[in-house]
């Protein structure tokens, strides 16, 4: 299973660089536990992560990228694995006071 995301700025019309994301995997006994982290490339993008079936979260460090004042500093979305050989793509289209996901291709 492949994991990755893809940020857009919607008020720029560009990648979102620079945006921290932690990848979370729900542990019954233990709750959210973090998997991996990393920042988006030059071209928004984080890939090659490989977290395997499961209930999974990405926490997008959104204020850190649009500032202190940012409406919603933290945005986490849940999703779940059923297929561990699947390709799974999370993009995030941001901008101040609004965001979209969806399952990407």
């Amino acid at each position: 299973m492949s994991l990755s995301t893809h940020v857009l700025d919607a008020v720029r019309g560009r990648p979102a660089a620079g945006v921290a994301v932690r990848l979370d995997r729900w542990a019954d006994a233990d709750g959210w536990q973090p998997v991996a982290a990393a920042r988006t490339d030059d071209d928004g993008r984080i890939s090659g992560w490989e977290p395997g079936a499961g209930l999974h979260r990405l926490v997008f460090d959104t204020g850190g990228y649009l500032g202190a004042d940012a409406f919603f500093p933290e945005v986490v979305v849940t999703f779940r694995v059923t297929d561990p050989a699947g390709r799974h793509h999370v993009p995030l289209l941001l901008s101040p006071f609004a965001y979209s996901t969806y399952r990407g291709s």
